[in-house]
């Protein structure tokens, strides 16, 4: 059995984006557009999601306890064959914070030109001729940032403590400077943003030091599932950096026809969605007096608080019977993103009309649980295209015969007729437990 034949057969359906999770003017946009021009559910769900995320930004926080706090920060991977229709609906989504930022480099070069010209001048003559006398530079405001250096991204982040999004059409010239650049610590500023934690650079190319309190960096791009080994090598399949990615895959990748019929949008989409991110971008957050954003606090109904936890204790103990150190990684990650898929929803709600924000409800717990499932089955798809690599022809010809469901002894006979021996296919279904296989009860597994 050819590798690709195996992938072939794990992409069969029984995994759709759980659609009803957003609000109602969010969920028709993603539908019309769907119908309308052939945009993937999953995937323009998911980048309308992120550019809420990156449109919040630092204004908004949950708090767990005191001790934990969320930020939507999202880690995102639009995961398709090629001709997948990945690119046009992040660029659908992103396209209001683009239009922003444009406005804002406007802004900006009209603003530099006059500081250029005051800075020109004598000091004793700057007020004479309507500058101030000690001009401060400007900044330029945005929201977006695309193909930038390492050190870029601490300058822009320095100078935008609201947040940012790193807009990767392809993820994987992204990863690809990792090894450019001291050696993998590229990764480990990723992680450690990701977790909201202090960010410090201060490399040589750096004029100084950067510091930045509050660092919220969202990202997301398109990648192809035969690229998928190289977002997880240099040891970031080990430390944490492919657990912190939601990867949208979608069931069906087939690459669509193009229709004779025009159709038109029953409504303005575009319109429609751009009012949605404006109610976001148009938020004016407090700062203290170094410009630091100053959260606002949504919190925790009790009821709802206590069905996330629920729902937390109740897989850890499914993770604890089944040993998998892949399934326990991946679950520490979504527990996480849970939280702030709860902080997201609910932000979004008020967005597309909720007349204020509210504390988070059960409702919107039961939500963002539901888009975590969805995520789980995704993070084990993955997991199992970048597994399936590195297995020998024997294990690609048990894999093949082994049936969805299975128990040991099944398990151990069709691999005997492979060439495996036994101890050999325990250790093998051992070590991929969380990988390609789960188990339902003591002795019975199901493959992915």
């Amino acid at each position: 059995m050819k590798k690709e034949e195996t992938a072939e057969k794990r992409n069969t359906p029984g995994n759709p984006f759980p659609l009803d999770v957003l609000p109602k003017k969010m969920r028709d946009i993603v539908t019309e557009a769907n119908t309308v021009l052939g945009f993937p559910k999953d995937y323009l769900a998911m980048s309308m999601l992120t550019a809420m995320a990156a449109a919040i930004g630092n204004t908004h926080k949950v708090e767990y306890n005191t001790c934990w706090q969320e930020y939507c920060i999202l880690f995102v991977a639009l995961v398709g064959r090629p001709g997948a229709n990945k690119s046009h609906p992040l660029s659908f989504a992103m396209q209001p914070l683009i239009d922003f930022d444009a406005e804002q480099s406007a802004i900006f070069n009209e603003a530099m030109k006059r500081y250029g010209a005051a800075m020109e001048l004598p000091l004793k003559e700057r007020a004479a001729n309507g500058y101030d006398t000690n001009p401060t530079e400007p900044r330029r405001i945005r929201f977006t940032m695309q193909d930038v250096t390492p050190e870029a991204v601490h300058r822009i982040l320095s100078e935008n403590p609201r947040g940012l999004c790193l807009y990767a059409d392809e993820l994987a010239a992204w990863f690809k400077n990792f090894n450019r650049y001291n050696n993998g610590s590229e990764s480990e500023f990723w992680m450690s943003v990701f977790n909201h934690k202090v960010a410090m650079s201060d490399r040589k190319s750096s004029q100084s030091g950067v510091f930045i309190a509050n660092p919220f960096l969202c990202v997301i791009g398109t990648i192809q599932p035969k690229v998928l080994g190289e977002l997880a090598a240099g040891n970031r399949n080990a430390n944490g950096f492919m657990e912190r990615f939601l990867f949208v895959v979608p069931d069906d990748q087939s690459k669509v026809k193009w229709s004779s019929e025009r159709k038109t949008p029953s409504f303005d989409i575009v319109a429609a969605w751009r009012e949605i991110i404006s109610k976001l971008t148009d938020i004016v957050p407090a700062t203290d007096t170094n410009g630091n954003v100053i959260p606002e606090n949504v919190l925790f109904a009790p009821e709802a608080f206590d069905r996330l936890v629920k729902w937390q204790n109740d897989y850890t103990d499914k993770c604890n019977a089944e040993e998998s150190d892949t399934q326990t990684a991946i679950a520490s990650k979504l527990e996480i993103y849970a939280v702030r898929f709860c902080l997201l929803l609910a932000i979004a709600d008020w967005a597309t009309g909720a007349k204020k924000k509210k504390a988070i409800d059960t409702a919107v717990v039961e939500r963002s649980i539901r888009l975590t499932e969805y995520f789980r089955v995704t993070a084990a798809k993955v997991q199992g295209i970048i597994g399936e690599d590195g297995l020998t022809d024997v294990q690609l010809a048990v894999m093949s015969e082994l049936p969805d469901t299975f128990t040991t002894a099944e398990g151990v006979a069709i691999a005997a007729k492979n060439g495996m021996p036994e101890r050999t296919f325990k250790r093998f279904l051992r070590e991929k437990r969380g990988v390609f296989f789960s188990r339902d009860s003591h002795g019975t597994y199901t493959k992915f």
